[in-house]
């Protein structure tokens, strides 16, 4: 973190009833910083250099170590108490603070010395980006860190610096550390069952941080297909230590190339009067969404709530909504969906409650009642929420009860479902989501964590969250669709990850609509509705599909009009899907650029991606009639997603979307 930014300390897996403490045991020479007698702390340091915190608790002393960076090293818009805590209170029409880098509980050990730099370098143009290889060369473990300037940025890449810093929650001799540059090395003894490396890149801001694990083969949980193996186990004789490195912040390997599909609960199989809940009514259409290609369903809460239907406002974090079923049941839809190949997500709501919750009932306008500090309050005794919202209650993480009951109900779900879509997630304090995490990934590493995040924010990526809505692209392609961006809009919304600090190996997920926003067919119009879908096939990252999205439904929150599904939207949405998964270009990691071509209308964009020996160039239409396009490509005549030919004299005609293989 910087200074000047607030990080919320607590301790791991609390016991409410115990006594903590928190002091400074370390801290630069500068600091005049001093904690108070809470168990949870916003930390805020005054000076760049190392802090070591103590907490005393009832299992014995800890200590956790923050590396702190000079306040104009801080990426830009992120002020102080951006970095840990959840928003706040009364906030309207302000959706998401940047928020803090999140390396704590790390040693100092410096590549370059460069956080100790006062003055941001001329025409840096952004936070740069890094990634961490690891890998075993005979006895020692090299770390390889590859930065890369800001896409705006003026500084040369082999100008960058990089800070390592060794992670000191388990032992490791400092001293058989080495660093040069870019690459840190330390032989194999000198740590006992494992470790982490942490790095940052450093321009004239510092970087999300990147991390690998490094471990003795069988003593921890195993890294999962969701981390990057470079380099694997050493080649050794038998009985020596086995040795293995991972990424830790990759998405796990199956959430890389699914179609996600999101169920509002209450409208989707609710036509269905003979199904005895509503989950079993939901399960009966599996086949359906099988035949579909979809591969993961994304359910709106399914907890006991105050009756608004869209199940947001919760009043029991532990059991299911009896209007829906009962944990039977939905444990019984969760495992039909298994038997369909399809993972399921848990919708996880963590920042508030309903104002029904029979603990804010208790609490309210009662400061007496034990459950008043699990909320947070304004000077006029209302409770504390977002956007005016008038019937939740904002949680105060600061209690440590709060955070009690939230995890434990984390891993009740946890042990049901394959991953959490979650909430609000930026009104959330950063350390909570990172104990949550190292908690769901020590027991399951390619369990998915999904947020949702208005605007996106890249340091969530840092021991948070696997796959983030892409909020940039969603906005843009309304704008598009509405004909107030040309649609090479599209293009600069994905550069936009790159410009805004996220790494390269961050995944997001593609949405066009959702169950809080107006049906793009219904404000976009048919014709942009079908480009639209077909960016969300062919762009980087997970297409996700809005329940009734593929037939053409129109209301918001309606039940769905399966009766009415039109067939050229569902026909369309078969065949994207299709291609995605038969066209090995649109890999999840494939590359994309922009390629030059001709059209008379600015409603058209053209991008290649590649990847896996294969390169395709797609061609969008946003516009109410076809257009004729010339590209700067040799191209095959047949769009793989219709089967036609379409290119006559180097001229290709497109109506939605084309994807042509290129020679």
């Amino acid at each position: 973190m910087a200074v000047g930014e607030t990080v919320q300390v607590a301790p791991r897996d609390p016991d409410p009833d115990a006594e903590y403490r928190w002091r400074i045991k370390a801290a630069p020479v500068s600091s005049q910083l001093s904690l108070g007698d809470d168990p949870v702390v916003d930390f805020t340091p005054d000076a760049a250099g190392t802090f070591v915190l103590e907490l005393t608790g009832p299992l014995g002393v800890d200590e956790l170590t923050i590396r702190v960076f000079p306040g104009e090293l801080a990426p830009a818009g992120r002020g102080a108490g951006s970095s840990g805590a959840s928003g706040q209170s009364g906030m309207s029409g302000v959706s998401g603070v940047s928020g803090g880098s999140g390396i704590s509980g790390v040693s100092g050990a410096s590549g370059s010395g460069s956080g100790a730099r006062g003055a941001k370098r001329e025409g840096s143009g952004g936070r740069p980006r890094v990634t961490l290889h690891g890998r075993v060369k005979g006895d020692t473990v090299v770390v390889e860190a590859d930065p890369q300037p800001n896409p705006n940025s003026s500084t040369p890449r082999e100008e960058l610096d990089v800070e390592f810093l060794v992670d000191d929650r388990w032992p490791v001799d400092d001293s058989k550390v080495e660093i040069d540059g870019w690459t840190l090395t330390m032989p194999k003894d000198a740590f006992e069952e494992k470790t982490r490396v942490h790095a940052v890149a450093i321009d004239a801001e510092y970087s999300v941080a990147d991390a690998v694990e490094i471990r003795v083969e069988g003593t921890t949980v195993d890294f999962g297909d969701g981390a990057r193996t470079d380099g694997g186990v050493a080649t050794q004789s038998p009985g020596a230590k086995q040795v293995e490195t991972g990424r830790l912040y990759e998405p796990p390997e199956w959430s890389k190339d699914i179609t996600l599909y999101e169920i509002y609960v209450r409208g989707f199989a609710s036509d269905d009067d003979e199904a005895e809940n509503t989950f079993a009514a939901i399960e009966k259409r599996l086949d359906y969404l099988e035949g579909l290609g979809v591969d993961c369903l994304w359910l709106t809460p399914v907890l006991e709530n105050d009756h608004a239907p869209h199940g947001y406002n919760i009043v029991d974090f532990y059991d299911v909504a009896a209007d829906l079923g009962d944990m039977e049941a939905y444990q019984h839809f969760v495992d039909a969906a298994h038997d369909h190949g399809m993972k399921v997500l848990f919708d996880l709501v963590l920042n508030h409650s309903a104002r029904e919750h029979p603990f804010f009932k208790d609490a309210y306008k009662n400061p007496d009642s034990e459950y008043y500090d699990w909320y947070e309050w304004q000077d006029n005794g209302e409770p504390g929420t977002y956007f005016d919202w008038e019937y939740i209650a904002n949680f105060d993480h600061h209690s440590l009860e709060v955070r009690r009951y939230l995890l434990d109900a984390v891993q009740q779900w946890f042990e049901i479902v394959d991953g959490f879509r979650c909430d609000m997630a930026w009104a959330v304090p950063f350390t909570f989501w990172q104990e949550l995490r190292d908690r769901v990934k020590s027991q399951d590493p390619d369990f998915l964590l999904l947020d949702e995040t208005i605007p996106y924010i890249a340091d969530f990526h840092e021991g948070m969250f696997d796959m983030h809505f892409d909020t940039t692209l969603y906005f843009t392609l309304r704008q598009v669709g509405e004909g107030h961006q040309p649609a090479d809009a599209i293009l600069d919304a994905i550069d936009q990850r790159t410009e805004v600090g996220f790494p390269d190996h961050a995944s997001f997920m593609l949405y066009q609509e959702n169950h809080d926003e107006t049906r793009y067919i219904v404000e976009c119009g048919d014709e942009a509705a079908f480009a639209s879908a077909g960016a969300l096939f062919t762009l980087p990252g997970v297409p996700m599909l809005y329940g009734g999205q593929e037939i053409g439904q129109r209301g918001r929150r309606d039940a769905l009009a399966w009766d009415h599904a039109r067939e050229e939207v569902q026909e369309h949405y078969e065949h994207l899907i299709e291609t995605r998964k038969r066209t090995p270009a649109l890999d999840f990691r494939g590359g994309i650029d922009r390629v030059d071509y001709e059209a008379d209308s600015e409603q058209v964009t053209v991008f290649r991606r590649a990847a896996k020996g294969q390169s395709v160039v797609v061609v969008l239409n946003f516009g109410d009639a076809p257009e004729y396009v010339e590209v700067d490509a040799h191209v095959d005549g047949t769009n793989l997603v219709s089967g036609e030919n379409v290119v006559d004299d180097g001229t290709i005609e497109v109506e939605s979307v084309v994807v042509l293989e290129e020679r």
